[in-house]
């Protein structure tokens, strides 16, 4: 290949810019853009989880909120068109960080700022105020899911997180799925005992728009450790929507949790 084949020749367009990455896209772009973005099948620039978050939590307007594994821009384009004050999204995967900038430039984000890097990292180093975080899709792919969802507490009193989790009934059921988890695991962190299964991406890890975690492995914890561990952290006000046990990627759920004082 030539560097000669790395120059577009195409009157300047953003579909120009969505082509770079064609066949590497989990979402689909907003109608109204005009974009098409490959296979994009994921609709994370409407998505009902954002539009409940915003009203549980009585609106973005005027919030700083942390956004962690942002993906491709959709929920942040969701949060900033909610009238959020600032969005710090922190993506650590460098081609989904360059589809956030893309999308940004595109659509216009005002109000959000994309860091490239380890979320949990900055969550451990932060002594920033946010109002919200918003973790969406990262939880099951975390090594330490336990010790990141005690991070998100201690950053802000509103969390809206979307998960998978771990189920043994319907997870054993799913010939294709089931191969992929180990059995349940005891663990414990600062005194708080609970159980997790060990999961492996497989041959997911070979796709170049491949969107999980930095190890070829994950913990994914069952649904009432998730819950448990926001309440002994203080979250005394829990909404769940969206809980959905036949996910084709497995069980899962969304839970706005906040702490009422």
């Amino acid at each position: 290949m030539s560097i000669l084949d790395q120059y577009e020749m195409r009157f300047p367009a953003g579909q120009n810019v969505i082509d770079l990455f064609a066949g590497e896209w989990s979402c689909e772009m907003p109608a109204q853009s005009g974009l098409h973005s490959t296979p994009g099948t994921a609709k994370a620039f409407e998505d009902s989880r954002v539009s409940w978050a915003e009203t549980v939590f009585g609106g973005f307007a005027s919030r700083r909120i942390l956004e962690l594994g942002p993906l491709e821009a959709g929920h942040t384009y969701m949060l900033d068109a909610g009238g959020a004050r600032e969005i710090v999204a922190i993506e650590a995967n460098t081609r989904a960080f360059l589809k956030c900038l893309c999308v940004k430039e595109l659509l216009g984000l005002k109000n959000a700022k994309f860091l490239l890097g380890d979320f949990v990292g900055y969550m451990e180093r932060n002594q920033d105020s946010f109002d919200i975080v918003f973790a969406s899709g990262v939880l099951y792919h975390m090594m330490d899911p336990i010790y990141v969802l005690d991070l998100i507490a201690r950053t802000a009193n509103k969390i809206l997180l979307w998960t998978h989790y771990f189920d043994e009934a319907i997870l054993r059921a799913n010939p294709i799925l089931s191969k992929k988890f180990g059995e349940l695991q005891n663990a414990s962190y600062n005194g708080y005992e609970y159980q997790y299964s060990l999961q492996s991406y497989e041959e997911s890890l070979n796709w170049t728009g491949f969107c999980g975690g930095s190890a070829p492995t994950s913990r994914w914890l069952p649904r009432s450790v998730i819950i448990d561990f926001l309440k002994k952290r203080g979250f005394d006000d829990i909404h769940i929507n969206f809980d959905a046990p036949a996910h084709v990627n497995g069980p899962s759920f969304a839970i706005c949790a906040q702490r009422s004082a």
